[in-house]
């Protein structure tokens, strides 16, 4: 086990030196050099996101999302030390919080352990691609998986009835709607480009048939969002 700073440390150029960072915020455990390339991966794709608002509080997120129509959502840190990521998304009832849980080789949504459901989680090794995951560009009409999501640090299950995922929270099922990202920073042209490009392009059938220089750019960030 080596023990990191949540960030500071993912995007040092030498994480592994002498063997343990010694930040001065909060840490996080990594259980392999695996899971760890896998986040400091995520990190740098969510900085280059557009949509990505580093160490904003809860109360921040429900501020900036208040005056936002429902289903705009942002990414933020985890106030949570035990996780690194969290979704914040705005809905017909108020901001809710999801916890983005990571283990060796993946990201998924927390899940409530006293779901009797075993129906399993969606997994994804990008961050991007989870949430892209949950966009009804993604779905299409008639998605029959099952998502399970936890809610405001707690756990909550999750179903699907048609094309919409439901979360539950307090009693409520909400519907999980991810329908805009809520801008941290101005994206440039070239980045808005690639993410068109992304949601365009066959990456096994086409993306080959770029130049290399282009190939490489994309796959530096392949989410359409």
């Amino acid at each position: 086990m080596v023990t990191h700073s949540r960030f500071d440390s993912v995007m040092s150029s030498s994480p592994f030196q002498g063997g343990v960072c010694r930040p001065p915020h909060r840490f996080k455990t990594f259980s392999s050099r695996a899971q760890y390339q896998m986040v400091l991966a995520a990190v740098q794709k969510l900085q280059e996101s557009g949509f990505y608002w580093s160490a904003l509080s809860g109360k921040e997120a429900s501020s900036l999302l208040s005056a936002e129509p429902p289903g705009t959502f942002l990414v933020r840190d985890s106030s949570d030390h035990h996780h690194f990521f969290t979704l914040s998304v705005k809905t017909a009832t108020g901001t809710k919080n999801l916890r983005v849980q990571c283990d060796t080789c993946s990201f998924f949504l927390q899940t409530d352990p006293r779901s009797s459901q075993t129906v399993p989680v969606p997994r994804f090794d990008c961050v991007l691609k989870l949430i892209h995951h949950y966009m009804p560009s993604a779905r299409g009409v008639g998605a029959e998986s099952v998502a399970q999501a936890g809610v405001d640090g707690v756990g909550g299950s999750g179903a699907v009835d048609g094309s919409t995922y439901f979360i539950y929270s307090g009693g409520e099922k909400i519907p999980l709607e991810l329908l805009r990202p809520l801008a941290s920073s101005m994206s440039t042209l070239q980045h808005l480009c690639r993410k068109t490009l992304n949601g365009h392009i066959d990456v096994s059938t086409k993306r080959d048939q770029l130049p290399q220089t282009l190939q490489e750019f994309l796959q530096a960030y392949d989410a359409p969002i």
